[in-house]
């Protein structure tokens, strides 16, 4: 019914950036919050940051001051601009979204990896 694919990670030393982003498509009518998670080499999956409809936007206190979720509800996108990376930044990172009517889904993952 509906798919999110993830891009923009890959390889960055400390101290860098990456802009993540995520396209939701098939038959949406509306997309309240969605998010990004990571999940580090054999850790669990954990939550980095949300954004509702209106914009209204939650951080992890790991990433909080460095990482800027946004979105477009035009483009069915949400992005995650992310800054002042560190190697314990390193972790595949998921996109969530809440979809009207349709239910939660989540994306196959991006890896970041962020090494000197």
């Amino acid at each position: 019914q509906v798919q999110l694919v993830e891009s923009g990670g890959g390889l960055v030393q400390p101290g860098g950036s990456l802009r993540l982003s995520c396209v939701a498509s098939g038959n949406i009518f509306v997309i309240n919050g969605m998010g990004w998670y990571r999940q580090a080499p054999g850790a669990k999956r954990e939550y980095v940051a949300t954004i509702s409809r209106e914009g209204g936007t939650i951080y992890a206190d790991s990433v909080k001051g460095r990482f800027t979720i946004s979105r477009d509800n035009f483009k069915n996108t949400v992005y995650l601009q992310m800054n002042s990376l560190k190697v314990e930044d390193t972790a595949v990172y998921y996109c969530n979204a809440d979809f009207h009517t349709l239910g939660n889904y989540w994306g196959k993952g991006t890896l970041v990896t962020v090494s000197s």
